[in-house]
């Protein structure tokens, strides 16, 4: 009787401890849903404008970014000594990735290697970096990046602008780049009631569905989203009922606000 007593209380323990290791992943799942409503995704790619030489190989170390509510990231970059000419006539590389607050975008910053050269007549010559470059390349971007939407900014390499002959045969680098910034995707926002109601908000169109969870607030995004018109359904946990709203488009570089929708 001992025993099955026992095994009993071990069995109710293992439940409870079970019980509280699942509400903690959910809780889990649920705070960094809400975290990357908050973030904005961004690919920086790398391109050029040919020049007369015959290799530019840049020496990358790592990328940057530098925004007014994100402060200074440090993107996963892609470091390695990449040969312009070979991302001429639309070919480009990526670079760099990461998630950022939301908000205004203000600088690039390309830190350099030392092993950064060019190749003239079959000669390969170091490319000699100025002091004021040292400390990283800084690009102005000046953009406002949406929560919940993807970007990708495309810098251009003018190879042929970029590098410079001294007067005593050495060639110093001296970049050129544009900076091309574009949405790649748009977003849906909106809330529901009542406040606190868990629920799964699900955006649908041409047969495609993408889903998150409201918040402790109510309130939901669903990024990265396709040009498109959706039907929204809101699904919550019983007895409610599950509420769709439909035809609402979405198009790249925005978020589409649904506004609130009551359970």
């Amino acid at each position: 009787m001992n025993n099955k007593l026992h095994n009993v209380k071990k069995s109710s323990v293992m439940i409870n401890v079970m019980h509280l290791l699942l509400i903690s992943i959910f809780a889990l799942f649920i705070t960094s849903c809400n975290k990357s409503k908050d973030k904005a995704h961004l690919t920086v790619q790398l391109t050029d404008a040919p020049g007369n030489f015959s290799a530019v190989n840049i020496d990358l170390a790592s990328v940057e970014i530098t925004g007014d509510k994100t402060g200074v990231v440090l993107l996963n970059a892609e470091p390695g000594i990449y040969n312009l000419l070979d991302l001429s006539n639309g070919a480009s590389k990526l670079i760099a990735s990461g998630d950022l607050d939301a908000g205004t975008v203000e600088q690039i910053r390309l830190i350099l290697g030392t092993n950064s050269s060019v190749t003239v007549n079959s000669v390969e010559y170091p490319l000699a970096t100025p002091s004021a470059l040292q400390s990283g390349l800084k690009l102005q971007v000046n953009k406002v990046f949406a929560p919940g939407v993807s970007y990708s900014i495309l810098l251009d390499f003018d190879a042929s602008q970029s590098i410079v002959l001294q007067g005593n045969g050495q060639y110093q680098l001296k970049p050129v780049i544009r900076t091309i910034d574009t949405a790649i995707s748009g977003a849906i926002n909106g809330s529901v009631t009542p406040i606190g109601a868990i629920a799964t908000v699900t955006a649908t169109a041409n047969g495609i569905s993408y889903s998150t969870v409201t918040n402790s607030s109510g309130m939901f995004l669903i990024a990265g989203l396709p040009a498109g018109t959706y039907d929204i359904t809101v699904t919550p946990i019983l007895p409610l009922l599950p509420v769709t709203v439909t035809s609402k488009t979405v198009t790249i570089g925005n978020s589409t606000n649904v506004g609130v929708i009551a359970l």
